[in-house]
């Protein structure tokens, strides 16, 4: 398996980390679309939400819980933000090691695209 988010869980790709637990490392987008953007990933690999399942769900919640903290801690819980899961190509997924974006500091319109 060839997964960009693996290979930074494990080192090998320098990421600038704004948040890390023993399941979850979050990191600044390279591509932001907001004045806000990073990426919350768990370290275990989990292709997209259709692998979500009972044995991983916790690591799940746990990701939502570290983007409340972090949207605390940096200041955008009030004022909003957006987090968005793609699942497969249609939805927009292009890693498929399941993902979640952070965006905020700025007005998200809807749709989305």
């Amino acid at each position: 398996m060839n997964c960009i988010f693996c290979e930074i869980v494990k080192g090998n790709i320098e990421t600038d980390a704004i948040y890390e637990d023993d399941k979850i490392i979050a990191f600044n987008d390279q591509n932001p679309q907001a004045p806000v953007h990073f990426l919350v990933i768990p370290k275990e690999h989990i292709s997209s939400a259709n692998e979500i399942n009972s044995a991983n769900a916790s690591i799940i919640g746990g990701i939502y819980a570290a983007v409340a903290k972090l949207a605390k801690e940096m200041g955008f819980a009030e004022d909003g933000y957006r987090i968005v899961n793609n699942c497969g190509n249609d939805g927009g997924q292009t890693v498929h090691h399941i993902h979640f974006h952070v965006l905020a500091g700025r007005s998200l319109q809807w749709p989305p695209g």
